[in-house]
C-alpha cells in the first residue's frame, strides 16, 4: 500500500508573512521545511506528501516548487496566485511548465465577505484552471458551506477538495448544520474532501479519539471512501497532536483495507495526479 500525506505545510517563518501565527501557537514561530517532514512521514511509514500554501505569495508558491524539485518525496505542490487577477492566464501558462504543482489555494476563510467564492473577478480565475488541469483545495468553515455548494454547480468539470472537513466546531460538538451541508455538498461528484485538522478544531489538551467518530462518520457516508484522502497538517498539528497521533485517527477508524488504500493514497495519487512510477516511492 503507497500512503500519501495529502495536506502538509513548509515555511521559513516571518513575522509579517505568517502573521496568522499567533501568541498562541508560539512553537509554530520557526522554520518547517522538508528535513524536519521527513523522519515525521518515515516513522509514520509514508511515503510521500503534497506541500500546500500557508501564504498568500507568488514568492511561497516558489518557494515550494522549489523545495519540492529537491526532495523527491514531495509528490505534488498546492500553491498560490491571485485568481482575480487579469493576466491570470499569463502565469498559469508559466506555472505549468512546473509538473510538481497540481494545483492552488486561496484562504477564503479570512476573506471578510462570506460569498467570497462567488466573486465575479474569483470565478473567473476559477474558469481557467481546468485548461491547465490543476485542482483547487476548498478552505472555509462550516459557515460557508453553502456558498461553497452554489460555487462549484459552476463549474461540473474542475477537481475541487474540500480542506480539514470545513473545520467544525470538534470541541463543542457542533454537528449541526455542518452536517447537513457536507452532504449536500457532497452530492458533487467533483467535490472531494481532506479527512485533515481536525485535531486543532477539538480540544487541544484533551481530545480523545472518540470525539471524532460523529464527524468521521458523516464525511464517510458523504463523500464515500473514493473521494476522502488523509492529511497530517503538519506543523499546524503538533498544536494538539504528534504526526503518528493524527494520522492514526484516520487510519483507525478507515473500516478494511480497501478503504484504507483509497484514503490513506491512491484518492491522493488519482486526484492530484501524482508521478508513482510503477506504483512505487522510495523517500
Amino acid at each position: 500500500m503507497i500512503k500519501i500525506d495529502a495536506h502538509h505545510h513548509l515555511w521559513k517563518y516571518a513575522p509579517e508573512t505568517h502573521d496568522w501565527i499567533d501568541n498562541s501557537m508560539g512553537l509554530l514561530k520557526r522554520d518547517f521545511l522538508p528535513e524536519h517532514l521527513h523522519g515525521e512521514i518515515q516513522s509514520a511509514a509514508y511515503h510521500g506528501c503534497v506541500a500546500i500554501q500557508a501564504s498568500q505569495t507568488e514568492q511561497e508558491t516558489d518557494f515550494l516548487i522549489q523545495e519540492a524539485e529537491k526532495y523527491p518525496f514531495i509528490k505534488g505542490v498546492v500553491g498560490w496566485l491571485d485568481l482575480r487577477d487579469c493576466s491570470l492566464d499569463e502565469k498559469l501558462e508559466h506555472y505549468r511548465k512546473f509538473p510538481v504543482l497540481k494545483g492552488l489555494r486561496h484562504v477564503v476563510q479570512d476573506e471578510p465577505d462570506e460569498k467570497f467564492l462567488l466573486n465575479k473577478d474569483f470565478m473567473r480565475g476559477i474558469s481557467l484552471l481546468e485548461k491547465y488541469d490543476f485542482t483547487y483545495d476548498i478552505l472555509i468553515f462550516p459557515e460557508h458551506l453553502k456558498v461553497a455548494n452554489e460555487f462549484v454547480k459552476h463549474f461540473p468539470n474542475q477537481k475541487f477538495v474540500l480542506d480539514h472537513i470545513a473545520k467544525p466546531t470538534i470541541k463543542k460538538g457542533v454537528i449541526s448544520p455542518w452536517k447537513e451541508d457536507i452532504l449536500k455538498l457532497a452530492e458533487n461528484k467533483n467535490v472531494y474532501c481532506k479527512v485533515s485538522g481536525m485535531v486543532t478544531e477539538a480540544d487541544w489538551n484533551h481530545w480523545k479519539y472518540e470525539d471524532f467518530i460523529p464527524y468521521l462518520d458523516v464525511v464517510y457516508k458523504a463523500f464515500g471512501v473514493d473521494r476522502l484522502m488523509i492529511g497530517s497538517d503538519w506543523p499546524v498539528c503538533n498544536l494538539a497532536g504528534s504526526y503518528k497521533e493524527v494520522m492514526e485517527i484516520v487510519e483507525n477508524y478507515s473500516p478494511n483495507d480497501e478503504a484504507k488504500e483509497k484514503v490513506l493514497g491512491s484518492n491522493a495519487i488519482e486526484f492530484y495526479g501524482l508521478n508513482v512510477p510503477d506504483g512505487k516511492i522510495t523517500i
